[in-house]
């Protein structure tokens, strides 16, 4: 059984999104804005690799 790619590099872009996020909330850093793109991204990567990994299709 192979790995779901895009659902697993959604989630990881989501999850450090998330954090990035929340970490900005507290402390400015150089790039924070990057974290909203990333969970973003991860989003789009979710939705995308969602589907199924293969198999019958009847």
């Amino acid at each position: 059984m192979r790995p779901n790619v895009p659902l697993l590099a959604g989630t990881g872009l989501v999850v450090l999104g998330t954090l990035g996020y929340a970490v900005g909330v507290v402390a400015a850093y150089p790039g924070r804005s990057l974290a909203v793109a990333g969970v973003m991204v991860g989003i789009a990567l979710l939705a995308v690799g969602g589907g199924r990994t293969g198999g019958d299709r009847s």
